[in-house]
């Protein structure tokens, strides 16, 4: 059985997956197997060590990445796959949590709120703190209260050093008690209660310890503090840990990642073995040298020597453009030429980039060409407004204490509860801290409350309590597509969407789809099926929801790249203060984050990699001058090839005209000559030993500097200056 489950592996990856138990570390560099590795891993552990799989926890950071898995090891366990706990962070915390919520003070009903009813939160809080919106973003507030809570920080435990953080601890401190009314948990509290429960409660820690000996982690460069101590607890002091990561791929320190989980790792188990990936399967030998030679300028990580087994391939293409509209035009040409002449499918492009705002020229020229595009981190299905209703309906099932739920439907379909009664309702809830369920059915029973609301206002909040009480009465006995249409029919939601005008049926379908994705998976009844589904929903992320062939070009920020691949990639907007983000100039640590995310997007490519960069700043930066990205230099010249895109000429109708491909060269800004004295802004002083042309136009400078030694250069983005 060994041979069969090994025999696809190689000589590395066979090392990894046949580790003796205990702490074992597997730094995998990009496309080197890591997926198959832990596969095999899980595997090896049922069939070789005779494990039984419910006593296996597998953590990955994407539900992608877990149903992946999952079905690798049907084809291999069966229906033993259905025994193994696998899944995100959040996911296996939640799971915990339905069964232990007792513990630490929760209803196991507890509803789980996204970014978006994390900022409707906020911006009530904000509402009640008397603050400017406009000035106090709830988006920065969110950010700064998710990043206390990585750094597991209470509303007390904010410094209050500047106003700022004074507001941010008002903030937090209201956030989390209106939370607690609702019954809500946000994603970080998902870990955070997780881990007071092991922490404060030995008995129950105890337990899941005793039943998840052996625990697997991917990604685990992109773990929080809190992350950290949830596996650490698990598995110190003598648990079986196989953890997988790669220090050059951590990217999300904005959100809490700490790739210095990995040295706590190694202090926490001295005994720690590691063993490295470095075969890359992914891309060609050109890509991986090309970014390898990027992330080795990075300090504090374990060097890797990767190798492509694909050898060969074509240079790594750097163009130049005049603005990022020309860039944009020659992202979608390139895209057109490269289907039409060399047989590929448009699900084959990703077009990267750093920021969101940077879609804008992408997406104009997209639409202008006729050519289709996905882009990610749009509008998501589930964050679609028609799909939000029926949700939060369905949360009101579940947590009748969900106030931001009730107002969002109370009056969707207008039903005469309007924003006078609700705001009557709050004040009834301030005074007495009631759910919505609780206060209405209080409020109706109670004269002087009726002759408070008076019977406008409470003739239509009697009729919404009895549809909601009819099904709450019913909701043992349906099933989650069941609760559904209660939904769409009780309370009038369907007719509802069937008045939407011209958008009716696209909303329609909308709702068939969440309905027929319940229906499928989630045929259980009851509350605990209910919850199930909403769990889910709550839990899926962008990546979760592009499809794994979209035959269109997708659109995405570098960050959102992770984890993927694709046969051609380009990434524009390669300009100082774009990437690296102007923020991190003056931070070393930021800086080479940026370096590893400009790692990430150039190791996504499988065939081709484009890098572009303008000669003119976007709309939103200072100047007119836009200068190339530092990481270009790291670039080795042998596998890059350089040439610029020529200016478009406009039509007399309009339309943008682009020239041939390499129409004009990309020329040095000057002629170099072995002997002169040369000065470069990070290199210092330097003498030119040899000069030799590179590409069509542009040359290879060798130059001798004083301080860092020998450095080959291209001459178009080395920024030199004679002396």
């Amino acid at each position: 059985m060994a041979i069969d489950l090994l025999v696809d592996l190689n000589e590395e990856q066979r090392r990894a997956v046949t580790a003796p138990l205990g702490a074992n570390l597997v730094l995998a560099g990009p496309g080197s197997g890591k997926t198959r590795v832990l596969t095999a891993r899980v595997a090896y552990l049922v069939r070789e060590h005779g494990i039984s799989p419910r006593s296996i926890l597998a953590v990955t950071f994407t539900n992608k990445a877990a149903r992946e898995m999952v079905e690798r090891l049907r084809r291999i366990l069966g229906s033993e796959v259905a025994e193994l706990t696998m899944g995100t962070f959040h996911s296996v915390c939640t799971r915990i949590l339905r069964r232990e919520a007792r513990h630490v003070g929760i209803p196991e009903t507890f509803v789980i709120y996204d970014q978006n009813d994390q900022l409707e939160v906020l911006r009530a809080v904000l509402k009640e703190l008397n603050l400017d919106p406009r000035r106090y973003s709830p988006l920065a507030l969110a950010s700064a209260i998710s990043r206390a809570k990585s750094e597991m920080l209470g509303p007390s435990d904010i410094a209050r050093s500047s106003y700022w953080e004074e507001i941010v601890a008002r903030a937090y401190q209201r956030y989390q008690e209106l939370l607690g009314q609702a019954d809500a948990l946000d994603f970080d509290d998902l870990l955070i209660y997780t881990l007071r429960l092991f922490r404060d409660h030995e008995a129950v820690a105890s337990r899941y310890r005793a039943r998840y000996r052996h625990i697997l982690v991917d990604e685990f460069q992109d773990t929080n503090l809190p992350q950290y101590e949830l596996i650490r607890l698990l598995a110190w002091p003598d648990g079986d840990l196989f953890a997988v990561g790669d220090e050059d791929q951590s990217i999300y320190r904005w959100r809490g990642a700490d790739y210095r989980n990995l040295v706590r790792l190694r202090e926490c188990f001295p005994d720690l073995r590691t063993y490295l990936l470095e075969t890359n399967y992914r891309s060609t030998h050109t890509i991986v040298e090309a970014s390898a030679a990027v992330i080795a300028r990075n300090r504090g990580r374990v060097p890797k020597k990767l190798r492509a087994v694909v050898s060969g391939g074509e240079p790594v293409q750097v163009r130049k453009a005049g603005s990022p509209e020309e860039e944009a035009e020659f992202v979608v040409g390139e895209i057109r030429r490269l289907v039409e002449q060399e047989g590929f499918q448009l699900g084959d492009f990703a077009v990267m980039y750093r920021m969101n705002a940077q879609s804008r020229a992408l997406e104009e020229a997209f639409v202008r060409h006729g050519m289709p595009y996905r882009l990610v981190g749009g509008t998501r299905f589930y964050q679609r407004r028609e799909v939000k209703d029926v949700l939060a309906y369905l949360r009101l099932l579940l947590g009748e204490g969900d106030w931001l739920s009730f107002e969002r439907v109370a009056n969707v379909p207008a039903r005469g509860i309007g924003e006078a009664t609700l705001q009557k309702l709050r004040q009834l809830s301030a005074d007495a801290s009631l759910g919505p369920l609780t206060l209405l059915r209080k409020v109706t029973a109670d004269p002087a409350a009726r002759e408070a609301l008076g019977s406008r206002m409470l003739r239509p909040l009697e009729r919404f309590l009895g549809v909601w009480d009819q099904i709450l009465s019913r909701l043992p006995s349906l099933t989650v597509a069941e609760a559904i249409d209660a939904v769409l029919n009780d309370f009038g939601y369907a007719v509802h969407l069937h008045q939407g005008g011209p958008e009716a049926e696209e909303r329609l379908q909308n709702i068939a789809e969440l309905r027929a994705v319940a229906a499928e998976h989630f045929s259980d009844r009851g509350a605990t099926a209910l919850a199930a589904f909403l769990d889910e929903v709550a839990l899926v992320a962008d990546i979760d929801e592009l499809e794994d062939r979209v035959e269109a070009p997708v659109l995405l920020t570098l960050h959102m790249a992770k984890g993927l691949e694709f046969p051609v990639v380009f990434i524009v907007g390669l300009q100082e203060g774009i990437l690296p983000h102007s923020r991190s100039l003056d931070d070393p640590e930021q800086l080479a984050e940026e370096r590893r995310l400009f790692y990430v997007g150039m190791t996504r490519a499988q065939r081709k990699l484009y890098l572009l960069y303008s000669g003119r700043g976007r709309a939103w930066q200072e100047g007119g001058y836009a200068e190339p990205s530092r990481f270009l230099r790291d670039l080795p010249v042998e596998v890059v090839s350089t040439t610029e895109r020529a200016s478009p000429r406009r039509r007399r109708h309009g339309e943008l005209q682009a020239q041939p491909l390499s129409a004009q060269p990309l020329a040095p800004e000057a002629s170099f000559f072995p002997g002169e004295l040369v000065t470069h802004p990070h290199f210092g002083r330097g003498t030119v030993v040899e000069v030799k042309p590179a590409g069509r136009a542009d040359l290879e400078l060798v130059v001798a500097f004083d301080e860092v030694g020998i450095k080959r250069l291209l001459a178009s983005l080395a920024r030199l200056q004679k002396i």
